[in-house]
């Protein structure tokens, strides 16, 4: 009987797979980056690795091809999504392992970026706010300064250390909310957390969450946040219970542990305690708007943000 070795070895020379496996080896041995590896690490390999090595060859070939061509992210054809090969030698052997690759490395760096500004109730179009989008007037010398009072923020704060933060004012559709997402955006490139919150709703949502029992749950959650945003502080509807133990609490706390709060309004530092003065129960309590005031005023630096209304077209 013909032993199998001769039998399978006839069979490829006559069906042509010995041809085409020289032909494979002859592309893979002569591709370019497969040479120069070959030839800086020929000494550290064992007699025979080179054949023993040719699929790690092969599919380290074939992965960089696909690189040199890639098609993004999402149709990566490698065998490890989003990573480029690497062959090395190990006990005379040669080897290959899959490290990601820039693509892969941005969007990664994207998603921690993501996972450190938390948004409640803010449009997502804000996670790719930057400083350097935000439109400025050569003739107004507000905007210019607010620009660059926020760009100071974002690179010198240090939350628990510098409890200094920021009231961004203007009229409607100025730029505050984009400036304040820019600024967040630039804090967690620092790798310092923030939380943007839309005021108005964080607020409605705090009324329900006093029958689901949850009140102590989410104050907490705003009220330890390294940096907190809130936006657009004085369009709620105001009531004794929010300003005292809700935004009161979440201050008292912030101003202790020496917390950075940046906040957006329509309204001046003078308007604002008029409004807190008075609840959608009637009636005016200057004292408690003052005592809210005290865990604004002195802790925020009060930028005026000036131009046009943006949203009109």
């Amino acid at each position: 009987m013909e032993p199998i070795q001769s039998s399978l070895k006839k069979y490829m020379q006559e069906s042509g797979w010995e041809e085409a496996l020289q032909r494979v080896r002859q592309d893979v041995l002569t591709e370019k980056r497969v040479h120069d590896w070959l030839f800086a690490n020929g000494e550290a390999l064992s007699a025979g690795a080179v054949e023993q090595g040719m699929t790690a060859l092969l599919e380290y070939k074939n992965s960089w091809q696909n690189c040199d061509q890639c098609p993004g992210l999402d149709k990566c054809p490698n065998p490890m999504t989003g990573h480029q090969p690497e062959l090395y030698p190990e006990h005379g052997q040669i080897h290959m392992r899959y490290h990601p690759c820039p693509l892969q490395k941005a969007a990664t760096r994207r998603r921690k970026q993501e996972a450190l500004v938390k948004s409640l109730y803010v449009s997502a179009e804000f996670k790719k706010a930057t400083l350097e989008n935000v439109d400025i007037d050569d003739t107004d010398d507000r905007r210019s300064t607010a620009l660059k009072k926020a760009i100071a923020f974002a690179h010198e704060v240090v939350p628990g250390e510098e409890g200094q933060g920021l009231y961004l004012h203007g009229m409607f559709g100025v730029g505050k909310t984009y400036m304040m997402a820019a600024i967040a955006n630039a804090l967690a490139d620092r790798q310092i957390q923030s939380m943007l919150v839309y005021a108005p709703e964080f607020f409605r949502e705090m009324r329900q969450a006093i029958g689901e029992g949850s009140v102590d749950e989410k104050i907490d959650a705003v009220k330890r946040v390294p940096v907190l945003m809130l936006d657009d502080i004085g369009a709620e509807t105001m009531s004794n219970w929010i300003r005292d133990d809700v935004l009161g609490a979440i201050l008292q706390h912030r101003m202790t542990e020496k917390l950075p709060t940046v906040y957006t309004s329509n309204w001046d530092y003078e308007e604002l305690e008029a409004h807190f003065s008075y609840s959608n129960k009637g009636g005016e309590e200057r004292m408690k708007a003052k005592r809210i005031m005290e865990r604004i005023r002195p802790f925020t630096t009060e930028l005026y943000l000036s131009g046009r209304n943006r949203r009109e077209t």
